[in-house]
């Protein structure tokens, strides 16, 4: 499992707890691509597994948009406010591709966790992961431009999501504008803005069947930015997007990499 007993902390610490060592078997559900298996401000349908499939998970901010909290993979858990005993859900969760959810209520997992601790431990395990990676996504919100936030989000999905590839490229399903705009915090054109420009110095491939991110410069040109940030950006400003780092003095390997 991908959050379980195999997964160990960034600093090296102890091996996690696995959640499924201690969870029986649930009600299954399919859901079509497209599909919402839980909408906001209906009661919540519980802790949720995904065995097969993508689910993104999002809120609704109070101007309407939505927020991509995350996207779940098979062996990852969402749903987790169902613990607090909200009367309503205040996420939207929706199948990215056709998918197969496990589901248990709020009431079986205390009453599990009540008679077996080590689950207690174990989602505790997991929950505190992942609010770490949230802080270091607030962290990003606070520090980077827009540039980099989207660099970022296309290394984590593309790590997460997809497969290596004999270019060294990793290839994942398609990411469309709108969904990234959605969880770097912009909106849809900016994203195409620095997406053309992307794909144009050739750090990523898309189309509508799926994206292939050079994950491997992107995290060089993380680093030179990092380096390089003294004074003002040389990329194409855009209206509603701060400053950006030119990236094409690390452009020739991912260039080759792309015309090959």
């Amino acid at each position: 499992m991908n959050n379980t007993a195999t997964a160990t902390s960034s600093v090296g610490q102890k091996k996690l707890e696995d959640p499924l060592a201690y969870l029986p078997c649930s009600t299954i559900v399919e859901y079509r691509k497209g599909q919402n298996i839980q909408s906001q401000g209906l009661p919540s349908r519980g802790i949720c597994l995904v065995l097969a499939g993508k689910v993104k998970v999002c809120r609704q901010a109070d101007n309407g948009r939505q927020v991509v909290v995350d996207i779940y993979r098979p062996d990852e858990f969402f749903g987790e406010s169902a613990l607090l005993g909200l009367s309503q859900s205040t996420e939207v969760s929706m199948a990215l591709e056709d998918t197969k959810v496990m589901t248990w209520t709020a009431e079986a997992i205390e009453e599990i966790a009540t008679r077996t601790p080590q689950l207690a431990i174990a989602l505790l395990q997991l929950f505190v992961q992942r609010a770490i990676e949230f802080t270091s996504r607030i962290e990003s919100f606070s520090t980077d431009n827009i540039a980099r936030r989207l660099v970022r989000a296309l290394i984590r999905f593309s790590e997460r999501l997809g497969h290596q590839t004999e270019d060294g490229s990793v290839q994942s399903m398609a990411f469309t504008h709108e969904l990234l705009s959605q969880y770097v915090g912009t909106s849809r054109e900016i994203v195409t803005h620095y997406m053309n420009q992307f794909r144009t110095q050739g750090y990523v491939r898309y189309s509508r069947r799926g994206t292939m991110v050079y994950t491997d410069a992107l995290k060089e040109w993380l680093r030179q930015d990092t380096a390089d940030k003294v004074g003002k950006s040389p990329l194409t400003d855009v209206p509603g997007a701060d400053g950006d780092t030119d990236a094409r003095a690390i452009l020739s390997p991912a260039k080759a990499r792309a015309a090959a």
